[in-house]
């Protein structure tokens, strides 16, 4: 490889022993948060939870009194920390294999050699090589050459700034172009990034986002609210006459159905199968909560070159525009402008491949492509050459181009201008006065062959699509056209609109952007994301970095810059686009699954708690024995949520998630509550004994259980085709009860019913159909009110577009 800097003065860097010693002394730049935890930390983090804790306590007090078959709910908790332990460990053995092919390396010179080494190896006093693309891993200074990076990601400011010999490098940051090799001067939790990142852990921990934390928030409520419930049903169970061992037996039973025990688990197992399935799909997922992001995405923004066409491009020819420079002549300048470029963006490589030869005259002021300002620049034997978007180097003379350069761009080519410049190169704007224009270079970028699949794909999941693009929108906006983007002859050059104002306007009324800096990427993704749009990036390169952090969702090629694929939350990592409609089929599967089979949990615990008040209110006994319980959760809950939550599901996810769990779940719950306050009033007026009453509650909310089943495995068939796995289910967890029921009613604490019972029973199992049914419809008819309501209020501005959603 070839350094920036005269061979005769190549550094030879530490030695192997000078590296050792920096090392065991623990001068390495070690990550201050460890890439993923370890199978201790997984295990303990499964087993020593809060609810654990709680279930310990109840059994330890089920245990003094002797009352070991109400213990039978440990099995079931004991099998889904297992469960969510090895789900766990396999998660992480899948990803750690995949970020070791996606770990960012760095080029240091070490024993007078380049070696490329993962850059956590990297120790004080290390000299590295950066280029174009490359993220500054630690603080360091430049010895020799120069470059320009982006600080954005560390300070906010957006400038591109150059650095040259002596100057300070910032780690986080990242190289925009040119190259040079710098010294460590700062490692590990000495870098300025990682101070930074340990002073925000100081202020405040990470949130969890969406699914994750409405889950969190649930179980922290129902958490606080177990302990003075426990406190209150105990005593009440006392004054109603129980003896403190029937006490315990009851309380046990009410907190036990008010712990959504397997929700957390179900969910962390759920995403954890769908991170081992998406990287089967070669596919890297930085962040778990970006899953359902990208499930609820509604709206894509794209670069053209690698995702809409191939990222090799290929030039075709240079069109001369003054008529006394012969074209061999014209191809001889461009050659030695380009000769003297890095080849370090895939339109310099095509420039290159075609342009560039071994003997050429060296330029004595090279300026490297600013995406700013978006040409490249040389001085060679006294004659400044230039190349670049003909629109920002031409400036006002544009319009005495333009026909002829979008003749050129209608034959779907993309066009840069070569020109002389008699100004200063000094990396800024172009005197546009100044500027000669010489010939137009025409390269071709051609269509991937599954670009229109891919995005007919998300045209029919109603995903918008947005181009952003920093060539000529002409240029984006025919590339759009044949790959079938809807609305593609919707363009706009961002370069002419005054300020960040016009750019949010523009934002909702376009669908192709060219001519885009990447700030101004940034300035489009905030404002779809103000318009109420759940916005997912594609990029690559890095001029998209900043606006793949911005969006909610960033999806990078492998194949592009190191920093792009660091900075966002999935990595493409066989650079396939048209691999994006299976890993949101993937995203849609969990969340919706995951949806579904949480309000079978949430059922349990509404009735529960609510029903507990309600006996401590109205002072009668808490009806229900832990062991009878378990019963119904496995049979209602645990075992098909089993089942349901790994099956397709790819519907487009909409809503919030507690929203729709709750609201899934309330009618199966006020059911069982009807139920319940139904037994227990007619307990009291016909004398029906304890254990007969506790019998017909579990039978019912058994049934009432199974009919929720049912409602959330229809449909049974779809498009012609049935669906066997819903069927099994509605046919195998009946009968698993009814087994329970009458195979081992001891186990269950299952007794004999009397004749008057078996009616009583009958009566309210007959009610809980249209009673399930009613509440299913008044839900109904409140759901539509409260759009309604809010959709009012969003009109008027009181609501976002998000809060109705």
């Amino acid at each position: 490889m070839e350094l920036p800097i005269e061979s005769s003065n190549i550094p030879t860097g530490l030695t192997s022993a000078e590296v050792r010693e920096r090392f065991d002394a623990g001068k390495y730049n070690k990550p201050i948060e460890p890439p993923s935890k370890s199978i201790k930390q997984i295990v303990l983090s499964n087993v020593f939870t809060y609810f654990n804790l709680i279930f310990i306590v109840i059994s330890t007090a089920l245990l003094i009194f002797g009352r070991f078959a109400d213990m039978a709910f440990m099995a079931v908790i004991i099998f889904n920390t297992v469960i969510g332990i090895v789900q766990e460990i396999k998660s992480k053995k899948t990803l750690d294999s995949l970020k070791l092919l996606t770990a960012p390396m760095a080029e240091a010179v070490r024993d007078g050699e380049i070696k490329k080494i993962p850059t956590e190896e990297l120790v004080i006093d290390d000299l590295i090589v950066l280029c174009t693309g490359a993220q500054i891993c630690a603080d360091a200074k430049v010895i020799s050459g120069e470059i320009t990076v982006n600080e954005a990601l560390v300070t906010g400011e957006s400038d591109e700034i150059t650095k040259k010999e002596g100057s300070d490098l910032l780690s986080g940051s990242f190289v925009i172009s040119g190259k040079c090799i710098a010294k460590l001067t700062a490692v590990g939790e000495d870098s300025f990034v990682s101070k930074l990142t340990i002073d925000a852990k100081k202020m405040k921990k990470k949130q969890r986002g969406g699914m994750m934390l409405s889950l969190t928030r649930l179980i922290q409520v129902i958490g606080v609210i177990i302990i003075p419930i426990a406190v209150l049903l105990i005593i009440n169970e006392i004054e109603n006459g129980q003896t403190a061992g029937d006490a315990v037996s009851h309380t046990s039973a009410a907190l036990i159905g008010m712990i959504p025990e397997g929700l957390y688990l179900l969910t962390s197992v759920a995403l954890a199968v769908s991170v081992m399935r998406l990287a089967k799909k070669k596919t890297l997922v930085h962040e778990l909560g970006c899953i359902e992001t990208l499930a609820r995405v509604d709206m894509l923004c794209v670069d053209k070159t690698g995702t809409i066409t191939e990222s090799e491009m290929k030039v075709l020819d240079a069109v001369p525009l003054d008529a006394a420079i012969k074209s061999h002549k014209v191809d001889d300048m461009i050659s030695c402008l380009v000769s003297n470029l890095a080849p370090d963006n895939d339109t310099m490589k095509a420039l290159h491949a075609y342009y560039a030869r071994d003997n050429y005259p060296r330029a004595s002021r090279v300026v490297p492509f600013s995406s700013k300002y978006k040409y490249s620049a040389a001085s060679i034997e006294n004659v400044n050459y230039v190349i670049g978007a003909p629109e920002f180097i031409l400036g006002n003379r544009f319009e005495n181009y333009r026909g002829l350069i979008e003749e050129q761009i209608a034959g779907g080519c993309r066009v840069l201008l070569f020109a002389v410049y008699a100004g200063e190169l000094d990396g800024s704007t172009l005197l546009p006065t100044m500027v000669s224009p010489v010939a137009l270079v025409k390269l071709i970028n051609p269509v991937r062959e599954n670009a229109a699949e891919t995005f007919g794909y998300f045209n029919e999941q109603g995903v918008e699509i947005k181009v952003i693009s920093g060539d000529s929108p002409r240029t984006a906006s025919e590339a759009a056209l044949s790959a079938k983007i809807p609305n593609a002859e919707k363009y706009i050059d961002l370069s002419s609109l005054p300020n960040d104002e016009a750019v949010e306007k523009a934002a909702t009324e376009y669908t192709v952007f060219g001519r885009v800096t990447p700030d101004r990427k940034r300035v489009l993704i905030r404002a779809l994301k103000k318009a109420g749009h759940t916005v997912a990036m594609t990029g690559d390169g890095v001029n998209d970095v900043l606006a793949l952090k911005e969006a909610d969702c960033s999806i990078a090629m492998a194949s592009g810059s190191d920093v792009a694929a660091q900075v966002s939350n999935l990595v493409l990592l066989e650079s396939d686009f048209a691999a994006l409609p299976s890993v949101v089929d993937e995203g849609r599967r969990v969340i919706n699954n995951i949806e579904r089979t949480a309000s079978l949990f949430l059922v349990k615990n509404i009735f529960s708690v609510i029903f507990a008040l309600i006996a401590i209110i109205w002072r009668f006994s808490y009806p229900i024995e832990p062991s009878s319980l378990t019963l119904v959760n496995v049979v209602t809950i645990g075992a098909p949520s089993f089942f349901l939550a790994l099956e397709p599901n790819h519907k487009p996810v909409t809503g919030k998630f507690l929203r729709n769990v709750l609201y899934r779940a309330a009618p199966a719950a006020f059911c069982d509550l009807f139920v319940l306050i139904g037994i227990t009033m007619f307990k009291s007026a016909f004398d029906i004994p304890p254990e007969e009453s506790s019998t017909v509650c579990i039978v019912l909310i058994g049934f009432v259980g199974l009919i929720m089943l049912f409602y959330v495995c229809r449909p049974f068939a779809e498009s012609g085709k049935v669906n066997y796995l819903h069927i099994g289910l509605m046919t195998a967890m009946p009968l698993l009860f009814l087994m329970g029921l009458f195979i081992k009613p001891d186990l269950f604490h299952v007794h004999p019913l009397s004749y008057g019972s078996v009616l009583v029973m009958c009566v309210f199992m007959l009610l809980a159909i249209p009673v399930m049914f009613i509440n299913r419809i008044g839900l109904k008819k409140l759901n539509k009110l409260w759009h309604k309501i809010a959709a009012h209020f969003e009109e008027s501005g009181f609501f976002s577009k998000k809060t109705v959603k």
